[in-house]
């Protein structure tokens, strides 16, 4: 009985000092930066009124809905390319990188090293190195999204493979297969709705962030945010904001739908 007392109360004093800890880290952030919860929340009522009175859709920002419709298409397809392409590779990098095919653990330890450094270089920034040799193009967005959707979906397969059950690869190696068929008939059928659920994923995630990318590369959806943001024309960069909000939880619907059909 004794014991347990102890480690409840060890418990208590480890989340104590958690919250406290946190309570100063915010308190000395606040200072740092001159910031003041009481200010913000004063502030509230002032930007809830500037955000009706300008963010709102007037019927000028209606009349641009199908320049905005068109740049958006673009982003959407543009995102779909670069993660489908990047999956592709991620999935065959990943065969590599992998336990459940047994590769030397060189090779292993050197392709999970690759996709942590893809993985962990944002795809802005990615988008900054790009510029200096592309320029501001669609080309500069596409490989920046790229390299950091090789990364993820690279590390992401790899635990996906790593999971899939090793009876059926080792039973095609017993009947003497090859490295194709276990790949075709005994890995991928297993680990595809993961894979699928990964993909489905990325593609919700690169359509946000190829907006922000769009605004440095001047392409895209992003293009037309910034274009409109920098006349001051905040209702039509409010529909901008708004399509792509709308855009994002189509195909997260949609992405559900498929995810209840494969798993």
């Amino acid at each position: 009985m004794e014991e347990v007392r102890n480690v409840f109360r060890r418990r208590k004093i480890t989340n104590t000092c958690f919250f406290a800890g946190m309570i100063l880290i915010f308190a000395a952030a606040s200072m740092v930066t001159g910031f003041h919860v009481a200010d913000g929340i004063r502030s509230f009522p002032a930007a809830a009124e500037w955000i009706v009175s300008n963010l709102v859709p007037d019927a000028r920002a209606l009349g641009h809905l199908p320049k905005i419709l068109d740049r958006l298409t673009e982003t959407a397809l543009l995102s779909a390319a670069v993660t489908v392409l990047a999956a592709v590779f991620a999935f065959l990098f990943s065969l590599l990188g992998s336990d459940i095919l047994k590769i030397h653990w060189a090779m292993k330890r050197m392709v999970r090293i690759a996709a942590a450094f893809f993985r962990n270089v944002p795809d802005v920034a990615w988008a900054m190195l790009l510029m200096f040799s592309f320029g501001q193009n669609i080309l500069t967005g596409f490989f920046a999204l790229f390299f950091t959707t090789f990364g993820l979906l690279t590390r992401a397969f790899v635990e996906t493979i790593d999971e899939v059950s090793s009876s059926c690869v080792e039973a095609l190696e017993a009947t003497g297969a090859g490295i194709f068929p276990i790949v075709f008939q005994g890995i991928l059928p297993s680990s595809l709705p993961g894979v699928l659920t990964w993909v489905l994923y990325m593609i919700e995630t690169n359509i946000r962030s190829s907006t922000l990318i769009g605004i440095l590369t001047a392409t895209g959806i992003g293009y037309l945010f910034d274009l409109y943001y920098k006349r001051l024309d905040f209702s039509s960069a409010s529909l901008v904001v708004l399509s792509i909000v709308i855009l994002v939880l189509l195909i997260e619907a949609v992405s559900n739908k498929i995810r209840e059909v494969i798993m």
